[in-house]
């Protein structure tokens, strides 16, 4: 199963990513980007997109409030203290249609 994963809030200044990039994860393993992709945020994401994968974000307590079959990670740079960006990324699953 593929998972889309999209940039929805920049706080602070980030030097990588803007809101509306994304990139995807596609087969469970493979990377997928013409952006390019910050190593804190790879460090966010990866405890989750297998289990993302196969079960809904609630099971792990990533559910959005208003849209609970997406999930929400934040990068780990603290923007307060280091004048960096924390970037928030939705994930989803793509629309099979």
């Amino acid at each position: 199963m593929d998972l889309i994963v999209r940039v929805v809030e920049v706080r602070g200044s980030c030097p990588v990513y803007k809101v509306g990039d994304s990139f995807r994860l596609e087969e469970g393993y493979k990377l997928v980007s013409e952006v390019p992709i910050c190593m804190h945020a790879l460090a966010s994401l990866m405890p989750f997109y297998n289990a993302l994968r196969v079960s809904p974000p609630g099971r792990w307590g990533l559910a959005g409030r208003e849209a609970p079959e997406r999930a929400y990670v934040q990068c780990m740079d603290p923007e307060a203290y280091t004048g960096g960006g924390t970037v928030v990324f939705e994930i989803s699953k793509p629309d099979r249609r």
